[in-house]
């Protein structure tokens, strides 16, 4: 059966009246119900309207991979490398083999078939019987005033199909296969149940998702049999075995290992010596006794273990039912969205019901705040409440709920949007993949605490203050009122980071009317170049856009979503190295900032600016289907920096260096050999070259055997084994591969035998000490040749070679090369613990007659005659530069030397390079989330802002699940009976000397100051020699910063932050807030002034309204 007939014309869909460039109209029937759109809808890019607005639409970067002309199942790993990590290989290819049809391209319709297109989904079917109107331009932002009165859709559809070029959007014009899923939304429930009775007589999947203000609903029904292959999207870990009890079939593991399983998780065996039957065995399911230890069932009839193995997780497929949203109405299942009110999902599934009768009797939604409406309404709710099942029919329908969503039923929000909107795409992505467990079924969520207390200045919600006029705001308006729009008008912000979720935040700031006003402004910095894998979430970018600064492109995008935006975009990092640009004044004309940053140092710095200037701080992240936000408030949370992730554990340097047991301890090997070999070698030597005499002050600091390291390998690189060719370089990559997986492995095994004991006469080589082998060059093997391609022509680089780029040839070249035999080396020291590595650096050298014949070497040679070399930054994302090829190259070679599993390029890469998973739909869902928290900061504009409004979340969408709580309490200290928290300091005004300052703390506070110190610098302190302290005491304090830092105090900084440590009248410690010290900012005068970023914020805004 096809979806989607032919209209009666004489065009077929690649045809075109030279008199009318849209294709022809697609009309659809599902068991009666009409799908056809009032327009017509272009099937592929080169039916494209002309002169049409969209950007870069004819942009094609590979026209086999155009429009989804590539090979069905096929990807791009690099474009969509991020999400990769977070779905897999698996997933991807399935996603690449499915097609959707979305009906409805509103703010929710529109969320999702942007989050799947930039997924990769192969084909895309938007449909929509419905003309643009003003309530749409609240949200909908591929739609604007010149689309009023013409079919969504076909308005939408240039802006989706720019998206992603391997992904088709159009109309379905074929029969329907098996992969096609049907997502819903603004349809009647009426509507919604014939289609759900059509797909399930088909065999599709079917999703509803809509929004009203800020309610929101989803319902999946993947049919009666839908199998899940991994239900949580976290990588299979293995852990080393210490011990099996057959009597009890508990499984211990290593001392120093978690296991990190949970009852109901998989695993198998393999190495297990002695209970032979657990290797390779089908998985068993394991039952958690503690961290160290699990049971995995009856295994008395085993051999008994002797020795070491390894267990492994595996996923095992799950099958999920679902019910027709008929049964479902009259039986639900609700998955909880928000903890904190688990008795609203019950309400909400009779007060949406309600909703769709007063839209099916009385066709139309009701009207912001009218009251009859919303009476109306409550007995529609109670009506629909009567006649559901006594099990879960509530006792009462909460009349409060039920006018709400009667008075947001028109309200259009697209932070909402981007919420659900995210939820559901993800769901789409489980429904085609079987990745992830699947919502099941429904889903409910409101977000009411976002609307203004009613003693605030925006809590005046009538009917006249929320009425519809023909604005693109009305619907935020419909739901805050046209007095809370102009606040949002006048908002002045700063998002740092134009990545993934900063493009999200940006078109969420840019659709509700952010700094659209003449006093508003907002500013987005980032100082990153557009990347291919950016293109995949970052949907603001296209593929012309690769090179061209983020926060740049970003700024121009957003303009296109409303006109009315004044945003400033700027390329600086924020950080200390630019405090002269987001300086005092820069700060203090903000209202708030948004973080969009991937990394906690930068985050944790916005995060201290934030508090010093006690602003507002809206942070979120995202890693794979996990996402967080926190929101800061002054004076009332803590801050982000208030609380830590527990550190990464660290891999042992002796593990590292000789005893790895896993394939991340080969690739961390790999990534150092190349810093070693092609990166850290060439600064110093440059160092060297440019500074000798400095270079060797620098390392006097340094322990002994250090400092030999580093002149052996300087002198190496700069005279002895510098090469004078390229074909050198290959001698030097051979020499490399004899070194480190042959002589190496050999010195080890020579210093512990195979047969080697402990000092407890147990095995050397057992638990995690994995015993290696050596391995011999074979020219004709692929892991060989690409270590010895890849190093010959980095080396080659380094010095500024050009490399020989035919791998037959260096090949041909290396095996001409004959290493010397190897000679074991007695007595050489090899450490066996992280303490015994340490004892040997901090080591006293005793070969001093080799330390100054290297610097009598080094000093001879003649720096300015000497070429500077090329050091290498490792850069990930760049496959042709060869730094992966390496490094995969070289830890596989290192594992097979250990008989560890390998790794393939790709896991190899997102270990070595950190990458962190991500993927679109998650990155939608959590800025649809710092939206609600922003509208929430808007509206309250005193210390007195309620916490309990306010929501940190976190979310696994792969669970799924939703986490939210209140914001912690910002801790409250004490001296003597003042109370203070981290937003407090205290200001001094006034240049004084250390003298006064210290009699003015004591006069003041009634404290001592035995320690002051400013940034890093200490400038008094009880211990320094009495001289100091005497020599110091007359100076000001300002000129003492200055003296002790021996650098001028910037112009642009207003004051100088002190921090002190104190005691009390009993000479008890005592804490107190930091000190801020003001009073010398009139000797800058004028330069003061013309030196700030006030140029950023006042003048490039009167700039953007003239």
């Amino acid at each position: 059966m096809s979806l989607c007939e032919e209209s009666t014309t004489n065009l077929n869909s690649n045809q075109l009246d030279p008199n009318n460039p849209s294709p022809p109209s697609k009309r659809s029937k599902i068991d009666g119900i009409d799908c056809s759109t009032g327009d017509k809808i272009q099937k592929s890019r080169t039916d494209m309207v002309e002169g049409s607005d969209s950007r870069n639409s004819e942009n094609s970067f590979n026209p086999d991979l155009a429009n989804g002309r590539s090979k069905l199942g096929s990807f791009d790993p690099q474009l969509y490398s991020r999400q990769l990590y977070a779905l897999g290989e698996v997933a991807m290819r399935r996603l690449r083999m499915s097609t959707v049809l979305i009906s409805g391209i509103g703010g929710v319709g529109v969320e999702i078939a942007k989050n799947l297109i930039l997924g990769g989904i192969r084909h895309v079917t938007i449909h929509d019987t419905k003309a643009t109107t003003w309530l749409d331009l609240s949200a909908q932002y591929y739609l604007n005033e010149q689309c009023l009165g013409k079919n969504r859709a076909v308005e939408s559809w240039p802006h989706l199909e720019e998206l992603n070029d391997s992904v088709t959007v159009g109309c379905i014009t074929e029969e329907l296969n098996e992969n096609l899923l049907v997502i819903i939304t603004e349809a009647t429930l009426t509507e919604q149940k014939q289609i759900n009775l059509w797909t399930r007589k088909y065999g599709k999947k079917f999703i509803v998702a809509d929004c009203r203000g800020l309610f929101g609903v989803l319902f999946n029904d993947f049919g009666s049999n839908h199998i899940i292959d991994d239900t949580n999207g976290e990588p299979c870990t293995e852990v080393i075995i210490n011990h099996i009890d057959r009597a009890t079939g508990n499984v211990f593991v290593l001392e120093d290992m978690k296991h990190n399983l949970e009852d109901g998780d998989y695993v198998t065996f393999r190495e297990v010596k002695g209970m032979v039957e657990l290797n390779d065995c089908p998985p068993r399911k394991v039952k958690v006794i503690n961290t160290m230890e699990f049971n995995i069932g009856d295994i008395s009839t085993f051999s008994e273990h002797t020795e070491g193995g390894k267990a492994k997780t595996v996923k095992v497929p799950v099958k999920m039912e679902f019910v027709s949203l008929n049964e479902a109405l009259l039986d639900p299942e609700i998955l909880v969205s928000d903890h904190s009110k688990l008795d609203r999902p019950q309400q909400m599934h009779v007060i949406w019901q309600g909703l769709h009768m007063f839209l099916e009797k009385e066709k139309r939604l009701p009207r912001p705040q009218n009251l009859a409406d919303a009476e109306q309404m409550l007995q529609y709710c109670e009506e629909i409440n009567a006649q559901l099942p006594a099990k879960i029919r509530v006792e009462k329908v909460d009349a409060r709920l039920a006018k709400m969503l009667s008075f947001q039923a028109v309200g259009n929000l697209v932070a909402m949007n981007g919420f659900l909107g995210g939820i559901a795409a993800q769901e789409a992505m489980k429904a085609v993949t079987g990745i992830f467990t699947p919502i099941h079924q429904w889903l409910y969520f409101d977000s009411l605490e976002c609307l203004p207390e009613t003693d605030s200045a925006y809590g005046l919600r009538d009917e006249g203050a929320c009425r519809l006029q023909g604005n693109r705001y009305d619907g935020q308006a419909a739901v805050f009122g046209w007095n809370f729009q102009e606040a949002l008008a006048k908002q002045k912000w700063l998002i740092v980071g134009a990545g993934a979720i900063g493009c999200e935040l940006l078109k969420n700031f840019a659709m509700i009317g952010v700094a659209c006003g003449t006093e508003g402004c907002l500013i987005i910095t980032d100082m990153d170049n557009i990347e291919l894998s950016n293109l995949n979430r970052q949907f603001l970018f296209r593929r012309s856009d690769v090179g061209a600064k983020k926060s740049e492109v970003a700024g121009k995008a957003a303009k296109t979503f409303n006109s009315q935006l004044n945003i400033v975009t700027m390329c600086e990092r924020v950080g200390t190295g630019t405090e002269n640009i987001f300086d005092d004044a820069f700060f203090e004309k903000l209202d708030g900032v948004a973080n969009a940053l991937d990394n906690i140092e930068a985050r944790t710095y916005v995060d201290r600016r934030c508090v010093y200037y006690r602003l507002p701080l809206l942070d979120s992240g995202t890693q794979g289907p996990k996402g967080s936000t926190q929101v800061v408030y002054p004076f009332l949370t803590e801050s982000y920096s208030s609380s830590h992730d527990p550190p990464e554990k660290s891999i042992p340097i002796c593990t590292l260096r000789n005893f790895p047991n896993t394939i991340e301890h080969t690739i961390q090997w790999a990534r150092d050999l190349f810093e070693g070999a092609f990166s850290i070698p060439a600064e110093l030597a440059n160092q060297f070259l440019d500074d000798p005499r400095g270079f060797f002050d620098r390392i006097e600091k340094m322990h002994d055997s250090q400092k030999l390291e580093l002149l052996e390998n300087v002198y190496h690189y700069l005279s002895d084994l510098r090469p004078a060719t390229v074909e050198a370089c290959v001698r030097w990559a051979r020499l490399q591969f004899e070194q480190h997986f042959n002589f190496q492995i050999q010195q080890l095994l020579y210093s512990f035998p195979e047969d080697q004991l402990t000092a407890y006469g147990t095995k050397f080589w057992s638990g995690g000490k994995r015993c290696p082998h050596a391995i011999h060059f074979d020219g004709s093997n692929t892991e060989h040749r690409q270590f010895i391609f890849a190093s010959a022509f980095l080396r080659a680089q380094m010095y500024a070679m050009k490399p020989i780029d035919d791998m037959d040839r260096v090949i041909e070249l290396a095996s001409e090369v004959k290493p010397p035999p190897f000679k074991p080396k007695a007595g050489l020291k090899i450490p066996t613990t992280d303490e015994e590595a340490a004892e040997l650096v901090g080591a006293v050298s005793d070969d001093d007659s080799r330390f100054q014949d290297l610097q009598l070497m080094l000093a001879k040679l003649k720096p300015e005659k000497t070429c500077r070399l090329v050091p290498i930054d490792f850069e990930k994302d760049d496959d042709t530069n060869h730094h992966m090829e390496f490094i995969t190259a070289a830890s596989n070679l290192r594992a097979e030397n250990y008989k560890i599993e390998k790794a393939d390029f790709m896991k190899t890469k997102q270990i070595a390079g950190r990458i962190i998973p991500a993927i679109a739909t998650t990155t939608a869902a959590v800025a649809g989330l710092v939206g609600l928290e922003f509208y929430k900061i808007v509206s309250c504009s005193s210390k007195k802002a309620n916490l309990e409004r306010f929501k940190n979340s976190f979310m696994n969408l792969a669970l799924p699940f939703f986490g939210f709580a209140e914001p912690i309490r910002a801790p409250v200290k004490k001296f003597y009976d003042k109370e203070w928290t981290l937003w407090d300091c205290l200001e001094l005004k006034g240049e004084m000397t250390l003298k006064e300052f210290l009699s003015y703390m004591k006069e003041k506070f009634n404290v001592d100051v035995t320690m002051l110190s400013q940034g890093v610098s200490m400038l008094f302190s009880f211990f320094l020699p009495v001289v100091k302290q005497q020599q110091r005491m007359n100076m000001k304090v300002t000129d003492l910063v200055e003296s002790i830092t021996g650098q001028k105090i910037p112009p642009h900084v207003n004051a100088i932050v002190l921090e002190t440590m104190c005691t009390d009248e009993h000479g008890e410690d005592i804490e107190l807030p930091y000190i801020n010290c003001f009073g010398f900012e009139v000797q800058f005068g004028e330069a003061y002034i013309t030196n700030t970023s006030t140029y950023f914020i006042d003048i490039v805004c009167q700039k953007l309204h003239e």
